[in-house]
């Protein structure tokens, strides 16, 4: 899906100053209203216009602040540090996959305050036995994953 057309469907249900990040899924707006509400209005509003029931997990520049500054994982060379969003308890249930499965040399994967935090050698996100687990329908609509970059790069546009 294009981000202008999502930035369109968030501007259409009521949303102010809507840009993208990246061309990852990552949204910045404004509203008045409380995140149940917004949750709400745009899963309806994304499903309707793009024709599949959407799962959102909407974070505030505070709560994006403090999940970056609680990375547990200083960055490595050739890793790769990820930071899990979810609905709740996905965290309980990411880290019991995690402990589960065999582990790459150096992976590593950590709770923090109801986040997940992984960390992964470069060339084994998808190869892993942690991250084939992340592909299943199970856990589609429970949690979404960004590197820390990403995070990164949305802060530095709420500047």
């Amino acid at each position: 899906m294009k981000m202008a057309d999502v930035c369109k469907v968030f501007s259409d249900a009521g949303m102010q100053n809507v840009s993208s990040v990246l061309a990852s899924g990552n949204i910045l707006f404004q509203s008045e209203k409380d995140v149940i509400d917004l949750k709400e209005i745009l899963e309806k509003a994304m499903s309707a216009y793009f024709n599949y029931d959407a799962f959102l997990f909407i974070r505030n520049e505070n709560e994006i602040n403090e999940i970056l500054a609680n990375n547990p994982f200083p960055a490595v060379e050739n890793f790769h540090n990820y930071i899990f969003l979810g609905s709740e308890k996905v965290e309980e249930t990411l880290l019991e996959e995690f402990e589960k499965a065999a582990k790459e040399d150096g992976e590593k994967g950590k709770i923090i305050n109801n986040i997940f935090y992984w960390q992964v050698p470069k060339g084994q996100t998808l190869n892993s036995t942690f991250g084939k687990i992340l592909g299943k329908k199970s856990l589609k609509d429970k949690m979404t994953s960004r590197n820390v970059n990403t995070f990164e790069k949305v802060l530095k546009k709420f500047s």
